[in-house]
């Protein structure tokens, strides 16, 4: 998927968006930093993912769905693994 044509200040701005929503729907409590980091690398991890599965998304709604499944996907990770 990559952000070859959104640019990076897009990016950081939809990775904090995605991030954002992803700490309300599950319920976190991280800062804005961390929001934009878990919205940009979930934005990559659900692009691996969802490419395995035939599913691409693009423009800047996929980015920020794709950033929000993704930021869910390692909420729910690090929730695992600090139990």
């Amino acid at each position: 998927m990559g952000f070859d044509g959104v640019g990076w200040l897009a990016a950081i701005i939809i990775g904090g968006v995605a991030g954002w929503l992803a700490k309300q729907f599950m319920q976190t409590n991280t800062g804005l930093l961390m929001n934009i980091i878990l919205g940009i690398v979930g934005a990559i991890v659900a692009s691996l993912v969802l490419g395995l599965l035939g599913i691409s998304f693009g423009g800047w709604i996929g980015y920020l769905i794709a950033g929000f499944i993704g930021a869910c996907i390692i909420i729910a990770i690090g929730r695992a693994v600090a139990r």
